[in-house]
């Protein structure tokens, strides 16, 4: 196993949009591995294959990502096919280091995909899965949770990374 770079806003790669798996050769069992390794190091409840710098429509993700009780997903070509209600919860990012916000979104969705041996799967997720699922998969577009919070509360977080990428290391 090995744990994967995650990319870090302003990284032009997240904000690129990923192409659909076509086929699920052997490399991409390794890097579902790697992700969820990566993930659990960082550590994180979801991950999506453009913050490691693959732009393919592939994703992991684990409510519980504690030693006991650990069970990771994976989703590839995950799409939403249905959304009800609104819920808003605090969000973060591995790709957004410190930084918080309130962002709202479905407060229950329906996911298709394919598992990581390529056979075709629904979840239904609610509360905090319907979250991180929307989330995750909105990396897929090249989309941040920032991009769903105020226009001045973006701003002021993209000037404070400004600020801190012109600072020299100490």
């Amino acid at each position: 196993m090995a744990f994967l770079e995650i990319c870090k806003y302003p990284d032009p790669v997240l904000q690129k949009k990923a192409k659909p798996v076509q086929d699920i050769d052997a490399s991409l069992p390794k890097l579902i591995e790697d992700m969820i390794e990566t993930m659990y190091q960082a550590p994180g409840i979801g991950l999506a294959a453009t913050q490691v710098g693959k732009l393919i429509r592939v994703i992991v993700f684990d409510q519980n990502p504690r030693e006991e009780g650990r069970n990771p997903s994976c989703l590839i070509n995950p799409e939403i096919i249905e959304g009800e209600g609104e819920q808003t919860l605090e969000e973060g990012c591995l790709s957004v280091p410190e930084y918080f916000s309130e962002v709202k979104r479905k407060a229950k969705v329906t996911v298709r995909g394919l598992n990581a041996k390529g056979k075709p799967v629904e979840i239904c997720g609610e509360g905090v899965l319907a979250t991180v699922l929307q989330h995750e998969i909105d990396h897929l577009d090249g989309i941040l949770f920032i991009d769903h919070i105020s226009a001045l509360k973006r701003a002021l977080y993209k000037k404070r990374v400004q600020k801190k990428l012109k600072k020299p290391e100490e």
